[in-house]
């Protein structure tokens, strides 16, 4: 009896402590300085998404039901890479100060995800924006650097297995390709719009102030162009900074123009594109001059300055020639440089 209750005993106890692989993932950490979104937002190209509460001392934690893959994660302001696989429970942490330089992961498969964050970091060191100010030749020696490092951080981490890196090898082909493209439309700007040639000019934009504006009508003053759109998330982000450069200058010989390309493709009519515009400068309090084209996209000084992406912005010297007709966004230490370079 005694030997078919220790067998029995045993059975038990080995099924007790059998582990059951869970179908999530758990996601747990701490952000030093959190902004005032207090949340993370989790999501990945297959259009996964979920938003996990961020206590008020910074710590967070909650389990995902995920595909195994990868997946970006953003506090609202930045936006990191973390690799999630069912079962694994993972943590970070980060400073909002130092989003990239303090972000560390710590877990199963923790090292996916801290490749990913070496490499972000790779990428800052060598794509800085001075690289669209380089020559072809230049431009091709720096990203002939940057995949030899590449291939360095890859060798560090040899643990991974070559199926992870597949997806990564060819996100890097394709920021290369993206960035050759975007290089060759800076390329060619510079020879279309050199500095010193005669701008494009417009004429009765409606004016958010009231009445219509020329660009004539700012002769004898520096002139810096926003072009956006109400819909357009990299043009809200530079918003703040843009309401903050015009304060500074507001007293200088420079004159702060926002020219909205809201129209019907996006809005459904030009009516209700004309609404968001009239209501978003109201809502944001947006200074300087603030225009509408009336045609969107079609307007003929978007055209004549083959504006294919916004925000895009323009600096027109005092005589209506063209300093730089793909300008420093405000958010960019060099707009100050060159608006101290030309005295202004």
């Amino acid at each position: 009896m005694k030997s078919i209750f220790t067998l029995f005993s045993i059975v038990l106890l080995l099924g007790s402590c059998s582990k059951t692989p869970k179908d999530y993932a758990t996601l747990s950490g701490t952000i030093s300085n959190a902004n005032e979104f207090k949340k993370i937002t989790i999501s990945n190209r297959s259009g996964y998404t979920k938003e996990i509460k961020v206590n008020d001392n910074g710590t967070f934690s909650d389990t995902l039901h995920i595909e195994e893959g990868f997946y970006r994660f953003s506090d609202g302001n930045e936006v990191g890479n973390i690799y999630l696989k069912k079962d694994n429970v993972i943590s970070f942490t980060l400073d909002t100060k130092a989003f990239d330089e303090t972000l560390k992961f710590e877990g199963d498969d923790a090292d996916r995800s801290n490749f990913m964050v070496a490499n972000n970091l790779l990428q800052e060191a060598y794509l800085s924006e001075d690289l669209f100010e380089s020559s072809e030749a230049e431009f091709s020696k720096i990203f002939d650097k940057l995949e030899v490092a590449y291939d360095s951080l890859k060798n560090n981490y040899k643990q991974l297995d070559a199926a992870y890196f597949e997806n990564l090898d060819k996100d890097f082909k394709s920021l290369q390709k993206s960035y050759k493209n975007y290089f060759m439309e800076k390329l060619e700007m510079r020879k279309l719009f050199a500095r010193g040639t005669v701008s494009p000019t417009f004429s009765n934009y409606e004016n958010h102030k009231g009445g219509t504006t020329s660009l004539s009508d700012f002769k004898g003053k520096y002139v810096y162009i926003d072009i956006w759109a109400t819909w357009c998330g990299p043009c809200k982000v530079e918003i703040p900074f843009l309401k903050k450069i015009e304060s500074k200058y507001h007293d200088k010989n420079i004159e702060f123009i926002s020219i909205s390309v809201d129209d019907a493709r996006r809005s459904g009519t030009m009516d209700k594109a004309h609404s968001a515009w009239k209501t978003m400068v109201t809502q944001k309090e947006l200074t300087g001059d603030q225009l509408f084209t009336g045609t969107g996209w079609e307007a003929k000084f978007v055209q004549d300055y083959k504006v294919s992406g916004i925000p895009r912005f323009i600096l027109i010297d005092p005589n209506g020639n063209i300093v730089d007709a793909d300008a420093p966004r405000p958010s960019s230490k060099k707009l100050i440089e060159l608006f101290k370079e030309l005295g202004i």
